[in-house]
């Protein structure tokens, strides 16, 4: 087998990539977190205005219902014995 290469690897494509300046290098390691905790709180602010539109809603159709049924029956319904 015979090696046509002897010397140390090209490094010129590598260094191209690499930031130099501490600034720079602080802020491409920074970038890939700020990044990440920006999607996670963008997942979690969805999944709690949804969950706050889902319990008025709910409570919305409760009051209607509950309504409804004084409505027709003449009192109020029991309270429930267990929570739901």
């Amino acid at each position: 087998m015979r090696r046509t290469h002897t010397g140390p690897p090209d490094r010129a494509r590598y260094d191209d990539d690499v930031p130099h300046g501490v600034v720079t290098g602080i802020i491409f390691a920074l970038t890939p977190t700020v990044i990440v905790g920006a999607v996670f709180w963008f997942v979690m602010r969805a999944i709690i205005r949804a969950d706050r539109t889902e319990r008025s809603t709910y409570s919305k159709i409760e009051a209607e219902e509950r309504a409804r049924y004084e409505r027709e029956h003449g009192t109020a319904p029991a309270a429930p014995t267990r929570a739901e």
